[in-house]
This record gives structure tokens, sequence and C-alpha cells, in this order.
């Protein structure tokens, strides 16, 4: 029987609740495998003795391993390949001296059945205090932000993104994405968390909010408000994210301001027609009263011209919202694309803030060299060095105040 993680927090609880094991031993166990990265389940202390039976036959302290590190020159942005479980092997669920190798104890995924695929996640790490913002002297200090995972792969398809050209192989469990999490406290602190790596986390939506609970508990205590989970629009999830996960940032993936445009660009949107989705986030936002994040990137002669932004100004106007405005990173030959000029986005900018009042940022740009800005994230296994995310200079969960 194949071995789930101890982060699967569903699984564990439900386990316990079977057996008739107080489910407060949970985070307890966890913060021990936080601080014990080699120990047996088992070998926890203070359990009764079911538990340790349970732990020991049907969970691993960890089922991902880290397979390489890789530091980008901007020395703030690092990018980790996460392998997952080989399906029937007893490959160990952490090597302690992390792997700058190609393979992982020789072995490499089969992409065909998904089993030990990998996802990738990044670190950005930032000085909050540095410069100014409105003319005030900036609070905060450092800070790093996680850009995590929440499938192998992604099945909406838009067109200016790398994870969407490999399709879709697997959804992560929650402990898959917990993990991601946990390898990254081992290289520093992190304090936020964006769902803006591969995957479209409402497609993930159980594991994804499970994965979220389990973040917001002890040992690892994430504030939600500093959790921002992001989606292309998928509408009946975002219907119900609120009362799952009241909190936490929504971060929408509009990219045009028209129907037409977004079809274009991203095939998914005709299942999500863009009326229908601002009525939806309407409703979000009555209910949570919580700004919204809109990310928009910027793609030249496509959606960054002047009658564009004033449609999207239009389109937003009646509502709380930060237009994080995205320079387009190239994926090769993946794309037709082009890279908006610094005045394209300078001018959308300044119209949305001057004629809208809409607050608008534009998003900072890290981790190119490593493949690790957004809409870069594919799975390349590194040979020195080898994914979808972008620090914003202002992180994006300080912007909802």
């Amino acid at each position: 029987m194949e071995k789930s993680s101890i982060f699967d927090f569903g699984k564990v609880r439900a386990e316990f609740n079977n057996a008739g094991i107080n489910t407060h031993f949970i985070p307890l166990i966890w913060k021990h495998v936080l601080q014990n990265p080699n120990c047996e389940l088992d070998q926890v202390p203070s359990l009764p003795s079911a538990a340790r039976t349970i732990l020991k036959s049907k969970f691993r302290p960890l089922t991902t391993s880290i397979h390489s590190v890789i530091e980008s020159l901007d020395n703030v942005t690092t990018k980790l390949l996460v392998k997952l479980q080989i399906l029937g092997s007893s490959i160990p669920p952490l090597e302690q001296g992390l792997s700058f190798k190609g393979t992982y104890n020789g072995y490499v995924g089969d992409w065909n059945n998904g089993n030990g695929a990998f996802v990738e996640a990044v670190i950005m790490r930032y000085d909050s205090s540095l410069g100014t913002y409105a003319g005030k002297p900036r609070s905060g200090g450092p800070r790093a932000t996680l850009c995590i995972s929440s499938q192998v792969g992604c099945k909406m398809g838009c067109t200016f993104c790398a994870t969407g050209s490999m399709g879709f192989k697997n959804n992560l469990s929650s402990g898959e994405v917990v993990e991601q999490l946990v390898h990254a406290s081992r290289l520093c602190q992190i304090r936020n968390i964006v769902f803006m790596g591969m995957g479209e986390p409402m497609n993930n939506y159980s594991s994804v909010v499970e994965a979220v609970q389990c973040m917001t508990r002890f040992p690892f205590q994430i504030s939600p408000k500093r959790i921002t989970v992001s989606t292309v629009g998928i509408i009946h999830a975002i219907n119900k994210l609120y009362d799952d996960l009241p909190n936490v940032n929504l971060a929408v993936s509009l990219h045009a301001p028209v129907q037409e445009i977004r079809c274009q660009i991203m095939p998914a949107a005709r299942a999500f027609p863009l009326q229908r989705l601002m009525d939806s986030l309407h409703v979000y936002q009555k209910k949570s009263q919580q700004k919204i994040f809109i990310e928009y990137i910027m793609l030249d002669g496509v959606n960054d011209e002047e009658q564009h932004a004033h449609q999207l100004g239009k389109l937003l106007e009646m509502m709380q919202v930060v237009v994080n405005l995205i320079p387009f990173n190239p994926i090769g030959d993946l794309s037709r694309f082009k890279t908006s000029d610094d005045g394209s986005v300078v001018k959308f900018q300044k119209i949305l803030r001057g004629m809208y009042n809409i607050r608008t940022t534009v998003r900072k740009q890290m981790g190119q060299d490593i493949s690790g800005a957004c809409g870069q994230l594919v799975v390349n296994l590194p040979k020195k060095g080898s994914s979808g995310c972008l620090v914003p200079v202002t992180d994006i969960e300080d912007l909802r105040i």
C-alpha cells in the first residue's frame, strides 16, 4: 500500500478519528517532523501506541524530495525542483545533501504515467523597507515569499505561459503542496505564500483548500492574510472560496479587458465569460470586503494600448482592486508574443491611476535567468541551473490595505 504524506491533513485526521485518537496530536507530529527531517514517524514522542501503528503503516514524513536548488544571479531568487513520489518505489523522501546533479539517485521520472514527476517552487527574497511608497518611507524589512505549484502541468493552455505548454499531468495532494513549504522553510523563513506556480489552483480546489488550512495551523502559523490564491477565473470555485478560506487574498489572471482578447490568449476563458466572471467577483468582494488583485500581463500590440487601458478602467472602476501589470517574460519558441516597452507600461499605468483612480503596480522581474519569472515555469531538469512567479516591488499581500 502506498503511504501518504504526514502533511495530508485530511487523511491523517480521518485515520485518527476512525481509531478514536485525539487529533490534537497532529500539529505536534508536524512540529517533530520539521525539527527532525530524518525521523521515523513511530519515533515521535508522547503518542499513544495506536497512533504509532497508524503512522508507521500508512504515512511518511515526506513523500517528495528536493531534486535541485538553483540560485539566480540576482541573489534574491531561488528555484526548487521538487521530485514527487514514485509509486511503488522505496526512494527516500529527502536527501540532506541537496543534489545539484541531473538525477535523484540515478532515477529519472516517467512523464507517461505521471509517476516520479517534478514541480517547481520559487523563493523570492526582498527588503520591503527599501525606497518609498506614495512619497513615504516603506515599513517592514527582509521578507521571503514562496511561489507554490498546485498541479503537474496545467490544462488551461494560456498561450503566453510555459506551464501551459506541458499540458496537464496530475493534481498534487494537499501534502505534496504543503511539502513545498517544508522544503523551502529549511532554506529560509517564509513569510508569504502565493499559489502562482505550476497549475490552476482552482482546478485542484480541495487539495489547495486543505493545504492552506494546514499552513495556517501550528507549527507553520502563516497568516491567511499573507496567502494569495490565483486563478484564471474558475467561477464556481470563486463562488465558494470565501466560505472555505476567509481572509486569504484572491488574485485573478484577467490579462485582457474584453472577452474576445481573453479567448485569443487564454482558451479557457471561453468556458468562463467575462461578464459572468465579473459578476462572481462582485459577489465575492461583497462577502469578503477585501481588495481583489488583478493580474495583467503586458503583451506588445495585443492588450497594452491606450484603448485597452480605458476598457480595463471602466471594467474595474466600481470595484476595490489592485492591478498588477506584469512584464511578459520570453519563453523561447513557445510564444509569438513580445514584451511591451516601458513607455507603453507607464502610459497604461497612468491611465488606470489618473483617470479611474485604480491602484496599479508594475511587477519587478526576478529570476528570469533561471526561468523563475512569471509564465516561465516549465520543468527542465537542470544542467548547471535551469518556472510562473514574479515578485512585486511591494509584496502582494501588503497591498490589500
